[in-house]
Formats: C-alpha cells, structure tokens, sequence
C-alpha cells in the first residue's frame, strides 16, 4: 500500500483475487484464511499510530522507522500489530511467521533485524506470556 498508494479495501480485493492460493512467477502463495489476513491488514493501517512509536522504541538508536526500507517497513508494522492485537496468536509464533517472511523478501541482515525489533516489543508487551511459554 505504501508502494502502489492503494487503500485497504483494493489491497484486500487484490491479494484476494490474484495472490492468495496462487503460483505467480514460480513463487507458490499459499491459501491463507482470509478473515485473519483481513483482519492483519486493516488492523496495521488501522492502529499505525500506536504501533510505530513500539517499532521506533525497539530500534537502535538512529534508525527510526522512517528511515528502514518500505518493504521491511511493513514486515515490522504486521508484526507488531499481531504482538499488540491478536493476543491469540503466541508472541513466539507470530516473530518466528514475520522471520520466515523476512527469509522471503532478503537474503542479508533483514531477517534478524525483524527478530531483534519483534523480539525486543515482545519482551516489553507480552514478556509475561514469552516467560510461561520457556517454562511450558
């Protein structure tokens, strides 16, 4: 959205219709189930306001949000709205899915840099929930 300037309801159609379930260019899509990914995706638009001053605390120092690439951008902001909203999703399922995203868009430092920040908002949102699920 940030890229093509689309709104969520036409980011939403079109992921609906042309990628979700699909192969494109070699690259298989998987089904999704499309009320969560509805809900990921106007969840992140709807609540940015809270969710990038979590991202811009949880870089290093220098590197606020605005500064980081907008594909990665939208990996972090995805993540940390699942770690704010969707307390059914356990804090190290949802960093492990947006770790595995990153594997899917870089091959360099990305992929860590999105473990470090989720990890970082995690321990400060839902550190109690990341301590019961090391003793379980």
């Amino acid at each position: 959205m940030d890229i093509s300037g689309k709104g969520v309801l036409d980011a939403l159609a079109e992921f609906e219709a042309h990628w979700i379930g699909r192969e494109i260019d070699g690259v298989a899509h998987p089904p999704a189930e499309v009320a969560f990914f509805r809900d990921l995706l106007r969840g992140t638009v709807e609540e940015q306001r809270q969710i990038d001053p979590q991202i811009d605390q949880a870089l290093t120092q220098g590197w606020p949000l605005r500064r980081i690439e907008t594909v990665l951008r939208a990996i972090l902001r995805a993540g940390t709205y699942e770690l704010m909203f969707r307390k059914d999703v356990p804090p190290r399922a949802a960093i492990s899915q947006y770790v595995d995203v990153a594997h899917s868009f870089y091959t360099g430092d990305e992929p860590g840099l999105v473990n470090a920040v989720l990890d970082r908002i995690a321990r400060k949102l839902r550190g109690d929930e990341l301590t019961a699920q090391k003793r379980g």
